[in-house]
């Protein structure tokens, strides 16, 4: 079975082992003449960017690199991006990393042609329309297999003043043209693997629990759910497996295109945690997961038995959860938040800011305090 394809669901997605070597080529498609790199201090120094800034500059595409941010990007990571866009005259984004640095430059992208503040496009109601919708284009060239984000219209962004994750978004943030190329995702390590694979796992899982009537949304959020059962044990244990590096980049790109359906309780407790304590976000996720999943049992029993036998595993609720578990320990996964470091200190600041966090409002029950107080109580302790 070949790996390589082109998509156009939901943008143009070249598919393929190999590929990267068409990205200036890409460029050139979307009129890309000076393009900014936008990436993060890890990759910054690797062969890898070396390799793209290379291929681009080998076309006539001179390149700038950009790597100023962090884990979980802050403000300043996309003010200096917008300083080194405009001071360099460029004309479009390549946005190359995990969902940090996708989330940064497509950031970059967009605020180099706003006046106004980041937080005036954060996703409530219709404060995108308060944009310029007329700014650069945007290449992603994902190198983890997690959030999806180059499939996606938004960045998230951490507003240090509040420690609250923001989501800033338009429309037109989408990138033009995405390369999915699974042996950028060779290098990455067995425990970043697991954490964003995990990030890849939960964006399909909530998105096809998460209530309302979409059954692209569920159907695509099922299977890829089904690509993380058969290929994540088999990517964090063997790295160069490239069938399962490139079947956990689709199902990255299916979380995140799934998810335009909801999201829920994994994210709406992992977004106040990792703004307040730095976590990593797939991670955390990732421990969050069958606490959730319990909450939410009374509401999504009938789903996740249908989804346990479209995976392989006996038709009930017990079952899949069983695997969650049994997969969370396969591959390397903390049982409780207090193995992140985390404690009970700001356990009633982390509910409140649960509930209102974008993502609650689409949890198959709803996110109370008590409710978010409780899970995370469970979450700290080991208590499924």
């Amino acid at each position: 079975m070949t790996l390589t394809s082109n998509w156009n669901y939901p943008t143009a997605v070249r598919f393929g082992p190999g590929r990267i070597s068409e990205l200036a080529e890409a460029c050139a498609a979307v009129g890309m003449k000076k393009p900014l790199l936008v990436t993060d201090p890890g990759l910054a120094g690797l062969p890898m960017i070396a390799d793209m800034v290379k291929i681009l500059e080998g076309a006539g595409l001179p390149t700038a690199v950009y790597s100023d941010v962090r884990g979980n990007p802050v403000e300043a990571n996309v003010t200096g991006g917008v300083a080194m866009f405009r001071a360099g005259g460029h004309d479009g984004v390549v946005a190359v990393g995990g969902g940090s640095a996708l989330d940064a430059g497509k950031c970059v992208a967009f605020m180099a042609a706003q006046s106004r503040p980041i937080w005036d496009f954060e996703d409530v109601g219709d404060w995108w329309t308060r944009a310029n919708p007329d700014f650069a284009p945007i290449i992603a060239v994902p190198t983890t297999a997690g959030t999806g984000s180059e499939v996606g219209r938004a960045g998230v962004i951490t507003d240090e003043t509040t420690h609250t994750k923001k989501i800033i978004f338009h429309p037109n943030m989408m990138p033009k043209i995405v390369i999915c190329d699974p042996e950028l995702t060779v290098g990455l390590p067995p425990v970043l693997t697991a954490g964003t694979g995990m990030d890849a796992l939960a964006h399909c899982l909530e998105a096809y629990c998460a209530p309302g009537y979409h059954p692209m949304g569920d159907g695509i959020g099922a299977e890829g759910v089904r690509l993380c059962k058969e290929y994540l044990p088999r990517a964090v244990a063997r790295g160069d497996d490239i069938e399962a590096r490139a079947n956990m980049m689709a199902a990255a790109a299916m979380g995140a295109t799934a998810f335009q359906k909801g999201l829920g309780a994994i994210h709406s407790l992992s977004h106040p945690v990792g703004a307040l304590y730095d976590t990593h976000h797939g991670l955390t996720n990732a421990v969050f997961m069958p606490y959730v999943l319990v909450a939410n049992r009374a509401a999504i029993e009938d789903r996740i038995v249908r989804l346990a036998a479209y995976c392989g595993l006996e038709a009930s609720f017990d079952a899949f959860l069983k695997w969650v578990l049994d997969l969370r320990t396969e591959i390397g996964i903390p049982h409780t938040l207090a193995e992140l470091g985390i404690d009970g200190a700001k356990a009633d600041l982390i509910a409140e800011m649960a509930i209102v966090d974008p993502t609650a409002g689409s949890n198959p029950v709803a996110v109370t305090k008590e409710m978010a107080r409780s899970v995370f109580d469970k979450a700290l302790k080991g208590e499924v």
